[in-house]
């Protein structure tokens, strides 16, 4: 079921129940379509103004880039059910059944698949968003903060659904690569966003 399809508060009323999905990772994949649409709309706001006539070509590139990405981020909600659920059905197999390790190994690498997706994909949003901060109108760069900090949350949130998947795995050197994966793009993109969130905060004097 695609709850991207559904109103705010059932989306919101489904994540708060018991259903396996929407989890952390549908909810990851949100917000950072939000933080993403966030930084879009400053790009929205910067376009057609003669005081940014300028840098018009490189906004709208990268608006077409926040418009592919919102979709991409939107699409996840539904994907990361659709790769959850194999993991959820695979802890039901009984324990003496010899082929449930196999099967819960493969699960838990398929579940990892689409909060590191997310992660990726708020990555890129963020180096559109620091563009938009930097260059886009100033009566709307609040909004790139604002984008910044959800997408922060995002990529924060959707490594959170890597790590869990990956404490399980019995292959450690497949755990090492993802875990390695995430952390980098943790450690550069969380940054990047503390710094657009900082940089705007202080040019309102704060």
């Amino acid at each position: 079921m695609d709850m991207t399809m559904e109103t705010c508060r059932a989306f919101v009323q489904v994540l708060a129940s018991d259903a396996p999905a929407p989890g952390g990772g549908g909810a990851a994949a949100l917000v950072g379509a939000i933080g993403t649409a966030l930084g879009n709309m400053v790009g929205s706001l910067t376009v057609g103004k003669k005081k940014y006539a300028d840098v018009q070509e490189e906004i709208l590139a990268l608006k077409a880039k926040c418009d592919a990405l919102q979709k991409e981020l939107l699409d996840q909600v539904e994907a990361d059910e659709v790769n959850f659920l194999p993991l959820a059905k695979a802890y039901g197999i009984p324990k003496d059944d010899p082929s449930r390790d196999k099967i819960m190994e493969e699960a838990t690498v398929i579940a990892c698949s689409t909060p590191m997706k997310i992660m990726e994909l708020c990555c890129e949003a963020l180096e559109c968003i620091a563009v938009f901060a930097a260059k886009g109108s100033r009566l709307a760069v609040s909004d790139a903060g604002c984008g910044a900090v959800c997408c922060k949350a995002a990529l924060q949130a959707a490594s959170l659904n890597v790590f869990i998947n990956t404490k399980s795995l019995k292959n450690r050197q497949t755990a090492g690569e993802l875990n390695a994966k995430a952390n980098a793009m943790l450690d550069k993109y969380c940054p990047m966003a503390d710094e657009i969130f900082n940089t705007v905060k202080a040019g309102f004097g704060q």
